[in-house]
């Protein structure tokens, strides 16, 4: 079993790798094998997966590649993910993937995979709409539809026909990997000192752009290094961060927020892996229907749809009470309109709860974080004395 730290290292490496170096060479190794794209914040992994493809995650760029093309695509008022986006397909990076999926966010991502279809970006560019209707028999059929139409794409490159045996099996991997996810959650909940959230976000990252059978052998190596004793406990307060699904926040800023005397005990930085809460039923005749009964029975709460029968509110709330967190950092990116449309109601939840909250936003590539520690400081100075 390989060390924490180097575990921990790879994961950086491959979490932050814009040129998808592992994933390409999966796929050079079978004719048959696809890589699809797709941007946050979340897609059925499984049906990729069962269709001898890999899921990459295309996180954005952050800091570390120079928007130049890709500010000439969009306008200056909306958030920079776009941009990133734009810049790494009009370069070399995402030469090789055979399709790109674009969940139904906002109208910049709707906007983003027009882009793709006009610029002939892989073979097939397809905006993957959610249900917003949370019925099985409405909603839950839609989204059946939608999961065929994606496989359809992926059978005319490959010619590879998923059946139900391979689908359960890839059912049967997720499940896998997000029972060890929550596993090292909750022992972040009671130990957060033993995981940084800089150290989990490598590796969930990580997991967005490797074969889910890897990611599933690094998630259980790690679990077993955390039943050993690592770090020291501080007085900390522990928050949950909410808002961050879509674009992600600098790795300096989850760090500062950390500096700032705060442990990170949830968030929604990778909400993709985490969006299906619970298993997904894979011994199904039907698995396809499996995944939609999860899709409308177990999806976590997220910006990116309307589910007025589950108010969002109340279930952060819940969320920050089964975490015994201290408070909630709203952390948007700038100009994310559905984070910031909903952050009002979402603060109403908290202020009705007795929950202390603070917020403020980020661009993805923003590199200095003074004023952000500051605040983050001063919150948690304000709950160890008054709370």
């Amino acid at each position: 079993m390989k060390s924490l730290e180097q575990i921990l290292s790879e994961c950086e490496e491959t979490a932050f790798d814009l040129n998808f170096k592992l994933a390409k060479k999966w796929k050079s190794e079978e004719a048959t094998r696809v890589i699809v794209g797709y941007l946050p914040t979340y897609i059925p992994r499984e049906i990729i997966h069962a269709a001898n493809g890999i899921s990459v995650g295309i996180m954005g760029t952050g800091d570390r590649k120079q928007i130049i093309k890709g500010d000439a695509y969009y306008q200056s008022y909306i958030c920079h993910l776009p941009r990133g986006i734009i810049e790494m397909a009009l370069d070399t990076n995402l030469d090789g993937f055979d399709g790109f999926l674009f969940p139904a966010i906002c109208d910049c991502v709707r906007n983003l995979s027009g882009m793709f279809k006009l610029s002939k970006k892989g073979q097939f560019q397809r905006y993957f709409d959610y249900p917003q209707n949370f019925e099985s028999s409405i909603g839950g059929k839609f989204y059946i539809q939608e999961l065929e139409k994606v496989l359809d794409d992926i059978f005319k490159i490959n010619g590879v026909r998923v059946t139900a045996k391979a689908l359960n099996h890839s059912i049967g991997l997720y499940n896998v990997n997000r029972q060890l996810i929550e596993k090292i959650y909750d022992i972040r909940q009671t130990s957060p000192w033993k995981l940084s959230a800089v150290e989990m976000y490598h590796i969930l990252r990580a997991g967005q752009c490797m074969p889910v059978e890897e990611h599933n052998e690094i998630l259980e190596q790690v679990f077993a290094h955390l039943q050993n004793e690592r770090g020291e406990p501080m007085d900390n307060i522990r928050v949950v961060v909410s808002g961050s699904f879509c674009e992600q926040p600098p790795i300096g800023l989850i760090k500062s927020i950390e500096l700032a005397g705060c442990y990170i005990v949830d968030d929604d930085f990778m909400l993709g892996s985490r969006f299906i809460q619970g298993d997904i039923k894979n011994n199904s005749e039907d698995p396809l229907h499996a995944l939609s009964e999860a899709y409308i029975h177990q999806s976590t709460f997220s910006s990116s749809y309307y589910d007025v029968g589950n108010p969002k509110g109340k279930r952060l709330v819940k969320l920050a009470r089964e975490r015994q967190s201290d408070g909630i950092i709203f952390c948007a990116a700038s100009f994310c309109d559905p984070a910031l449309l909903d952050r009002p109601e979402l603060q109403k939840e908290a202020d009705a709860a007795g929950i202390p909250h603070i917020n403020f936003q980020f661009h993805e590539n923003t590199g200095q974080f003074k004023i952000i520690k500051e605040q983050a400081g001063t919150f948690s100075d304000s709950i160890k004395l008054w709370a």
